[in-house]
């Protein structure tokens, strides 16, 4: 047995089936839980008016691994995908939370409604229980974004979500976003001298200086996004199996990886498309459709 194949092993009997901070793990959010959700998303909705594509690629049962990118400010439009989910395949994603949200508070809304904090044995903890799990490799610094990284994905080093799937033997759906990025300009992004008091008190908190966010603007010269359409697309599956056979699993998961990532980068090539030839992005444009003449 090669010493990869013994860390595999390793990993996934010594789980546990525990998860971190408490965390339930099987939630159980009522159906009123999901219509409070949806009543308290739904502004969001009605102002971005959003599109899903392929979200019969996400298995209807079984575990599976969801990647996804991060858009700007990360928290926007990520919201919307669990309530579309369960409703088109009838099942509960398990989100990875990023350890600044583990607050009280924050962190029991999050469990609620199957957040978890996002650590690897967390996530193989629900992959061997059969969750999908959402994950977004290029973490806060993809979400906080700089000048000039419009849609960018930020996944440089970024191999654990790939070495979780070969080590759980699960398939990675990828996940593509658009549409806050082209609802928010970015002023003053966070590492600008400008900004030296947010990144000093960034500091303060505990918080990584390279995460301060940036200035940005929306309507006007108010923080609230354009009324611009958010647009979603779930990519075929991707089999892990030929990667779990190799005995160098450094290799494998960066392998693994550009993989996934070209597949996620075909699915925001194709939303877009959709974005560029779609009359109601906008909401005036939306307004002009609904108009009976």
């Amino acid at each position: 047995m090669s010493n990869d194949q013994q860390r595999i092993d390793d990993v996934r009997g010594t789980s546990g089936g525990i998860l971190s901070d408490g965390a339930p793990l099987d939630p159980t959010p009522s159906e009123w839980d999901i219509r409070a959700l949806e009543a308290l998303l739904a502004p969001l909705r009605v102002w971005t008016s959003p599109r899903f594509y392929g979200l019969d690629n996400i298995p209807a049962e079984g575990p599976v691994l969801i990647v996804a990118n991060h858009n700007l400010l990360g928290g926007i439009d990520a919201p919307l995908i669990m309530p579309e989910i369960l409703r088109e395949r009838g099942r509960l994603v398990r989100g990875l939370a990023e350890h600044v949200l583990m607050v009280p508070g924050v962190r029991h809304f999050l469990h609620h409604f199957g957040t978890v904090r996002g650590t690897r044995s967390n996530c193989l903890t629900l992959l061997e229980r059969g969750e999908a799990v959402v994950v977004f490799p290029g973490g806060g610094r993809e979400a906080i974004r700089r000048s000039g990284e419009k849609y960018v994905l930020k996944w440089e080093g970024r191999t654990g979500f790939a070495r979780m799937a070969i080590q759980a033997g699960v398939p990675i759906v990828p996940l593509a976003m658009i549409g806050v990025d082209d609802a928010l300009d970015i002023v003053v992004d966070g590492q600008h001298p400008v900004m030296a008091p947010l990144r000093w008190t960034c500091r303060l908190l505990g918080i990584n200086p390279e995460l301060s966010p940036p200035l940005v603007t929306g309507v006007g010269p108010t923080f609230l996004p354009r009324p611009e359409r958010f647009y979603f697309s779930a990519g075929a599956p991707i089999d892990p199996t030929p990667w779990t056979r190799s005995d160098d699993l450094d290799s494998a998961a960066a392998d693994l990886r550009d993989v996934v990532r070209k597949g996620l980068e075909e699915e925001l090539q194709f939303l877009f498309n959709e974005r560029d030839r779609d009359t109601g992005r906008t909401l005036a444009g939306r307004l002009r459709n609904a108009l009976p003449w």
